[in-house]
């Protein structure tokens, strides 16, 4: 029996779905993979630096202020996903320019920034975000925004 395989889409993003799964955020697992030429250069999910307390062992101080979701980035151990994925091709000397990052949650205007430096031309996303200067910024840099359905990124049976 022939079974349908997955879109390059639906592929990368169930890739970024379980990288998700490693994340130390006691309040969001994202994961974000940065491909090119339907390679996979570089993955990356939220959490504390290399060699510093996770938040699972010390506490969250955002849920401590009670800071809602979108607000004071600044007060976080964590580092978002899409900039572990930008810092690794960094460290181990990856070209990410022209690539496509796929992430589970729609970036903020901070990875917006960096992606746009780091000459991503294309985002896939599954969950949307509250912040609409991040779409701003990255339809003024003509990076193309897309969400992937959630139904789209189902195996099929």
């Amino acid at each position: 029996m022939e079974r349908e395989r997955p879109s390059w889409d639906t592929y990368f993003m169930d890739i970024t779905c379980l990288v998700a799964k490693r994340t130390t955020c006691l309040r969001r697992a994202v994961g974000a993979v940065i491909v090119k030429d339907r390679r996979l250069l570089s993955t990356g999910y939220n959490g504390a630096p290399s060699n510093v307390r996770h938040c699972a062992e010390v506490g969250c101080l955002r849920q401590q202020l009670k800071v809602p979701s979108g607000e004071r980035h600044e007060l976080c151990r964590g580092i978002h996903a899409e900039q572990n994925a930008i810092i690794q091709a960094a460290y181990h000397g990856v070209s990410i320019k022209g690539g496509t990052l796929f992430c589970t949650t729609q970036p903020c205007s901070i990875c917006a920034k960096m992606i746009i430096n780091a000459g991503i031309v294309r985002i896939v996303y599954q969950d949307g975000y509250a912040d609409p200067l991040a779409i701003e910024m990255l339809a003024e840099a003509g990076v193309e925004l897309e969400k992937l359905s959630i139904s789209e990124t189902e195996v099929p049976e």
